[in-house]
């Protein structure tokens, strides 16, 4: 009588358990349940209800498709199949091997560029920065239309003395959007959505003063360079990719030189022998 109550409370265990986690679960697939947390920990923050509502289903019934997939593939083909059984294990080889070497060159990797260093990477490799869009270096002014000076706006925009360049900086609270440095360089794709007037003007020229007007207001623009689409980028344009460049080309040559080590460290240690089998 005793084993009978002990094996019913046992029972009645396992069963309030499984209560609990069926009463947890969003959807089931067999005997696979997909549960509350799991897909709250891929939901995405700042959804709407409309948009949360969508991704829930998108979510669950990919889930479901993918364990149904599973699971014909596994009574079909099974998982004992010595292809897949080999792809799995060459696989999980490959990914152990790929993370012990990011982990070995990361921490060794040196992550500090010097002007040296990207002005050299730069020279040699200017054919690889070819540009994809125009550029241009200008300045701008965009103004109301019923501002009170605008004439003596204009011409200290046109002068290039640098106390009307700072006159003007310190009024550009009044302007609706404006652009004083004219050495960097801006994609002309940005330009025009600043200045949508410059759709129509055709080739942009350089040095040329433009003061036109819309109904959005008066806009003053010098051109001060233009780089054409396949015209090699100017380095300033083009900093964060010779950094990325750089920093791939030394976790390659830390690669190399760790497994270069590694395998010089077996040989010396004998746990790496080449038989002669002639």
């Amino acid at each position: 009588m005793k084993y009978s109550i002990f094996i019913l409370f046992i029972f009645s265990l396992f069963s309030c358990k499984e209560q609990s986690e069926k009463s947890n679960a969003v959807a089931r697939v067999y005997n696979i349940y997909l549960y509350e947390e799991d897909l709250q920990e891929k939901m995405p923050t700042d959804l709407s209800r409309e948009d949360s509502i969508l991704f829930r289903t998108s979510y669950i019934n990919a889930w479901a498709m993918e364990e149904l997939l599973l699971k014909k593939a596994k009574l079909n083909i099974g998982d004992e199949n010595d292809e897949i059984r080999s792809l799995i294990d060459k696989y999980e080889k490959e990914l152990l091997i790929d993370k012990y070497k990011q982990a070995v060159v990361q921490q060794e990797l040196d992550t500090i560029f010097s002007e040296d260093d990207m002005v050299e990477y730069y020279q040699n490799n200017k054919a690889i920065f070819r540009l994809n869009e125009n550029l241009v270096q200008l300045k701008y002014i965009h103004i109301d239309k019923d501002i009170n000076d605008e004439a003596e706006i204009v011409r200290l925009f046109k002068s290039n003395k640098e106390e009307d360049v700072n006159e003007l900086i310190d009024r550009e609270l009044e302007f609706n959007s404006f652009n004083f440095n004219d050495s960097i360089w801006i994609s002309q794709k940005d330009v025009i959505k600043k200045l949508p007037f410059l759709k129509e003007e055709g080739k942009l020229k350089k040095n040329k003063f433009m003061q036109k007007e819309d109904s959005l207001g008066v806009y003053l623009l010098t051109i001060n360079n233009l780089l054409y689409r396949n015209d090699i980028a100017p380095k300033s344009y083009v900093i964060s990719s010779i950094k990325r460049m750089i920093l791939h080309k030394r976790k390659l040559e830390l690669a190399e030189i760790m497994e270069r080590t590694l395998v010089s460290d077996a040989i010396e240690k004998k746990q790496f022998e080449l038989y002669n089998n002639d």
